[in-house]
């Protein structure tokens, strides 16, 4: 038996699946001051009679870490910043305490100035007077060699909670990429720390022999205790695990919109040939860009608890979200209101979503039907002009999936994919303005869990090599070996497969014989004067992300037990 558990700003899900169908369902409210108690109570739902033997894997998807960044609820920062020469880092300073010091590694990765450990010592002081617990620190060049960071480590007084080292965290060679990254990692340990402490005890406490997993951004799963030095790669944890379960649900092979609508914002995402696309660079969040590889998706602040406002005599649907609908106790009208009031929605006090809605509608002229159609007319009509923007971008560079990169290729939408618990709901006006067919598959209300409990472990690295110096650099697993000048590419894919097989045992061992592949490889020489010196060679290999489908007799009905 798998368990999937989605843990969002509003709602916890979690779905328990035996012999690839969905046994079991639930959804609960979730307690953003008590994780264990949200935990426990969704998960001791779905599990009721079942024994601990029975569950073969827990795997997990959470929105915390995103949810920490964007409403700032976040750990301060301390950022040790070695910029090297010929860099202004002013840009780069995005910490509580920013200290600037001096050495620097070249790209080769030879030092070319030392540290002061001076500089270093003044900082940890200052830091310590201002109670600052959480740390980055990021060398240029250090992915080529990490001595420096680890020096300035090394150099700081015992104590600190969480310390990010930014060649820890991916063999890419963007540096304002990789202090953004760090700084976030180190931001959000002490928020995901106590979600993975909750999901700790509840699995202790039910003696499960093995460790559960996280869904990363890239719709692959990290181990609990890997994730917690890398909580950063829990960011959009969520939307990967509509992707994933949106594939699991509805597989296709034809270029499709995926659309996950919830109660704060719709997520966004696109299928080419039925395969996910991804974010080549990495990720933005809160105006950050960062190195976290992660699937294609947009977040449209529009959503069932959408708050409703007439402004200038125009409808305004959200963005934000200030609780609940009227029909449940919330403070104003929503998009829930409006389905309930059409009599599509069976919940709470139909009378109180009639009466708000009749209010908003006197100022536009409106009865409370004519309101509730054009609410959900607006809403469909919002999401399709995003779809069209984000199209328009995508079609104007190469299409990048999970799988390869489409030179010239064009998305061309043939169907919608939508999920989430509106989606049924709200599918007849989604299909009226896309002039596409809207599948929303049964279950479509708990898909994010079930993509969670069917994605499969995934893992990257990257290897650099410099024959001249006669070393081989991982930046990810802190690797430094001599390489003999005759090193070549075809010995550097192989030792990076090796390398990653390894790690792919270490983090997630029922994961040992998934699929490898070399996404990035290049080989050139380095010349002085008029004669070849050395090679430089980078390869990145990485695990497939994947998701095994439901068995497809379960797309036909909904699981056997809804709690």
């Amino acid at each position: 038996m798998f368990v999937g558990l989605d843990m969002g700003g509003t709602h916890t899900d979690a779905v328990l699946i035996a012999g690839g169908q969905v046994k079991r369902h639930c959804k609960t409210p979730t307690d953003p001051e008590d994780f264990l108690r949200t935990v426990t109570r969704t998960l001791d739902a779905v599990l009721e009679g079942v024994e601990g033997g029975q569950v073969e894997r827990l795997n997990l998807s959470t929105t915390v870490c995103t949810n920490a960044i964007v409403t700032g609820r976040t750990s301060p920062i301390g950022l040790l910043l070695e910029p090297g020469p010929g860099l202004n880092p002013a840009a780069l300073t995005c910490g509580q305490k920013n200290f600037i010091l001096s050495g620097s590694i070249d790209h080769r990765g030879r030092p070319t100035s030392p540290l002061v450990k001076e500089e270093i010592k003044a900082a940890d002081r200052e830091l310590r007077q201002a109670g600052i617990r959480h740390l980055a620190i990021v060398g240029k060049f250090s992915p080529r060699n990490p001595e420096h960071e680890l020096a300035i480590k090394d150099t700081l007084s015992p104590g600190y909670q969480f310390i990010t080292t930014g060649h820890h965290l991916s063999g890419r060679l963007n540096f304002p990429r990789r202090v953004f990254t760090a700084c976030l990692n180190s931001a959000v340990a002490a928020t995901f720390s106590a979600f993975a402490g909750a999901i700790k005890t509840y699995t202790t406490a039910r003696q499960w022999p093995f460790t559960p997993h996280v869904l990363k951004a890239d719709g692959g799963t990290l181990s609990l205790e890997a994730s917690l030095s890398l909580p950063v790669e829990t960011i959009l944890s969520g939307p990967s695990a509509s992707i994933m379960g949106a594939l699991a649900l509805a597989p296709t092979t034809r270029d499709a919109i995926i659309l996950d609508i919830g109660g704060t914002t719709t997520d966004i995402a696109f299928l080419a040939d039925g395969v996910p696309l991804y974010e080549p660079r990495g990720i933005n969040l809160a105006g950050y860009p960062t190195l976290v590889w992660a699937l294609f998706s947009y977040s449209l602040g529009l959503g069932g608890d959408s708050c409703l406002r007439v402004k200038d005599g125009h409808l305004v649907i959200g963005p934000d979200r200030q609780g609940p609908a009227l029909a449940l106790g919330g403070p104003a009208a929503t998009p829930t209101d409006a389905l309930i009031t059409m009599g599509r929605l069976d919940l709470g006090d139909k009378a109180l979503a009639s009466q708000g809605l009749t209010q908003l509608g006197s100022r536009l002229g409106m009865t409370a039907h004519e309101l509730a159609h054009a609410i959900l007319q607006q809403m469909a009509a919002a999401i399709v002009a995003r779809v069209e923007t984000l199209l328009a971008a995508i079609n104007s560079q190469p299409v990048y999936t999970v799988r390869e990169v489409l030179e010239g290729r064009q998305l061309r939408p043939r169907q919608v994919i939508a999920i989430g618990a509106p989606a049924p709901l709200l599918a007849p006006e989604l299909e009226a303005v896309f002039g596409l067919p809207v599948l929303v598959p049964p279950l479509a209300g708990v898909a994010n869990a079930i993509g969670a409990a069917l994605s499969q472990p995934t893992t990257e690295l990257t290897l650099l090599a410099d024959t001249q110096q006669g070393f081989l650099t991982v930046p990810e697993e802190g690797l430094r070996e001599r390489v003999p000048s005759g090193f070549s590419l075809d010995r550097a894919r192989h030792r990076a497969l090796e390398l990653l097989q390894a790690r792919l045992r270490r983090l997630a061992p029922a994961a040992a014989g998934a699929e490898l592949e070399v996404v990035e490889e290049q080989s050139f020489n380095m010349v002085s004067g008029f004669y070849t010196t050395g090679k430089n060679i980078r390869v990145k290999v990485q695990v497939k992300p994947r998701v095994v489908p439901l068995d497809r007799q379960d797309a036909q009905g909904e699981a056997e037990g809804n709690v």
